[in-house]
């Protein structure tokens, strides 16, 4: 049953639901990816998922791993998992890449089927990116679990670098500074010199060309990425805004990250 305190709006095609807290965040958004996995996998055998590392993702990751949290005991065995980024140069090993979160949070806890990772240490930077895009073309992905960033990115498509028609798949980015501060701020790294400045990132059309897409966008620093990406306008200024024209995404906030999009959602 819902919360009394959940709400639910909708702005362009993008559905949003507001959710008291983290948790209760977290677990909404769970039930609703398992519950989708759960068809997908019963009508084709099989579902390809996009998955976010990022802190954001934290309560959702823990609840969709946990049938009691998330209401369904899925087939992992049939998932094909990615991952949409990851810091050029760093190694699987290294507390702040992508592939570790995503073992930390998700495949050392499931027996995930099949799993892509970004090879982010590899030298020959063009093969990595041909190949992850050859595995990304292989069948339509029928579902993304993202978040958005503090500057409104998504993935790793910061303002400088979003292109909602980019003719890549895959690409090496430069990262900007509110990008690089959001993984001090996100307690990643401990400072801003420590970042790193480059990244490969999944592009825009991966997002719009997805089956389905659920967002988890816990906490007061996402509340002005949040109003931008519902209340401002669909612009790679706020690379997130382009989601509101996604046919079937869901945008799953608390109410620290809503405050400042509908803040008469007390």
């Amino acid at each position: 049953m819902n919360s009394p305190a959940t709400r639910y709006e909708t702005v362009d095609r993008l559905a949003i639901e507001i959710h008291p807290d983290r948790a209760a965040m977290g677990r909404a958004a769970a039930r609703a990816a398992a519950a989708y996995l759960q068809g997908v996998i019963a009508a084709q055998g099989g579902a390809r998922v996009i998955f976010a590392c990022a802190p954001s993702q934290d309560e959702f990751l823990a609840a969709l791993i946990d049938p009691a949290q998330c209401g369904v005991s899925l087939d992992w065995s049939r998932v094909t998992a990615f991952h949409m980024d990851d810091y050029v140069g760093l190694t699987a090993d290294a507390p702040q890449s992508f592939r570790s979160y995503l073992l930390r949070h998700l495949l050392s806890r499931v027996p995930i089927g099949k799993f892509h990772p970004i090879v982010a240490e590899e030298k020959d930077r063009e093969a990595m990116r041909a190949r992850y895009t050859a595995a990304l073309n292989q069948k339509p992905i029928d579902l993304i679990c993202l978040g958005i960033g503090e500057n409104g990115h998504i993935a790793f498509n910061d303002p400088p670098v979003a292109d909602f028609d980019d003719p890549a798949l895959v690409k090496i980015v430069e990262l900007d500074h509110a990008c690089r501060q959001q993984q001090v701020n996100d307690g990643c790294f401990p400072d801003l010199a420590a970042v790193p400045r480059h990244a490969f990132t999944l592009t825009i059309p991966v997002f719009r060309q997805a089956q389905r897409l659920i967002l988890s966008v816990p906490g007061p620093r996402k509340a002005a990425a949040v109003a931008a990406t519902v209340r401002g306008p669909i612009s790679t200024a706020c690379p997130a805004s382009i989601l509101r024209q996604h046919p079937n995404a869901t945008l799953y906030v608390d109410l620290a990250a809503a405050k400042t999009a509908f803040p008469d959602k007390k």
